[in-house]
């Protein structure tokens, strides 16, 4: 199994599952309250996504949205993230690379997509 992992600021209502319905097949998730945990699916090439946002994920502001199965749209990351800053284009932020649960996260550079353009940052 895969998965890939955005954080999106100030998610609007509906915003993820409007930009997901352009990219997958079947996309069940009600995100029209983004105050609390979301789970759907969708489906992609014949095989059944999990779809999951954590509100709260680095504080209050950002929202958590992974995405998980056997294949997955997008190679990496910051692939799903540039997706979904098109659609969005709010701030969308990524790992650089693979992260495990457990590693320091403290001055680790993260992925910023905005309207500055997409520039590795520190989270804080």
């Amino acid at each position: 199994m895969q998965d890939l992992e955005i954080y999106i600021r100030d998610l609007e209502p509906g915003a993820v599952s409007r930009w997901l319905e352009g990219q997958l097949d079947e996309v069940r998730l009600d995100d029209a309250n983004v105050t609390s945990v979301a789970k759907g699916s969708a489906r992609f090439n014949g095989t059944t996504l999990r779809i999951t946002l954590y509100p709260g994920a680095f504080g209050k502001r950002f929202t958590s949205l992974v995405i998980e199965g056997d294949e997955l749209p997008w190679n990496s990351d910051l692939e799903c993230a540039r997706s979904a800053w098109r659609m969005m284009e709010g701030e969308i932020r990524c790992s650089l690379g693979e992260w495990q649960e457990g590693d320091s996260v403290d001055d680790e550079k993260w992925w910023r997509l905005d309207h500055r353009g997409e520039q590795q940052v520190v989270w804080n």
